[in-house]
């Protein structure tokens, strides 16, 4: 039993050191994403089918792009915006984290008209922005520009994809 008692102080003494060493912080570098043009979108208002806006879009279609988003960018044009491509139509929630900027997120269903906006969502929260129906895109523009082109649900967009 003496011999029991001995093994377990060593294995102990052993143990002990590790479990206290300091945790060292590992450091993620990243660098800022740069934008790329890979599609068109125009922005048009249901009851005139006059055009509001036309933007450069950057596509997200993948589990790694629709992940990333707009993440780690210092800011976006006016003019450009970012559509996420889903395969099916369901409700969604996006949220703001490592997100630099404050966007508008509009949620669209398949019948390419806009059933949820989502105002001046803001950098870094990750407090969830759901949408009110079911949507197959979501399209992420700088805060504010949904209030300047006037947009409300029942508008909707045309978009199409760069020949590569």
């Amino acid at each position: 039993m003496k011999r029991y008692w001995i093994t377990m102080a060593i294995a102990g003494m052993l143990v002990l050191p590790l479990s206290c060493k300091e945790k060292t912080e590992e450091k993620v570098l990243t660098k800022e994403v740069t934008f790329t043009k890979e599609g068109e979108l125009t922005l048009r208002k249901a009851e005139t089918d006059s055009v509001v806006a036309r933007l450069d879009i950057e596509i997200a279609d993948d589990a790694y792009q629709t992940e990333t988003g707009l993440m780690y960018r210092k800011s976006m044009p006016d003019s450009q915006a970012m559509l996420f491509v889903f395969e099916n139509e369901q409700r969604r929630a996006f949220y703001m984290k490592n997100t630099e900027f404050a966007l508008d997120i509009l949620f669209i269903n398949k019948n390419n008209e806009i059933v949820t906006i989502r105002k001046n969502a803001q950098p870094f929260d990750e407090t969830s922005l759901p949408s009110e129906a079911p949507a197959i895109y979501v399209l992420e523009v700088n805060a504010g520009l949904s209030d300047t082109w006037g947009l409300e649900k029942g508008d909707s967009i045309d978009w199409s994809r760069l020949e590569q």
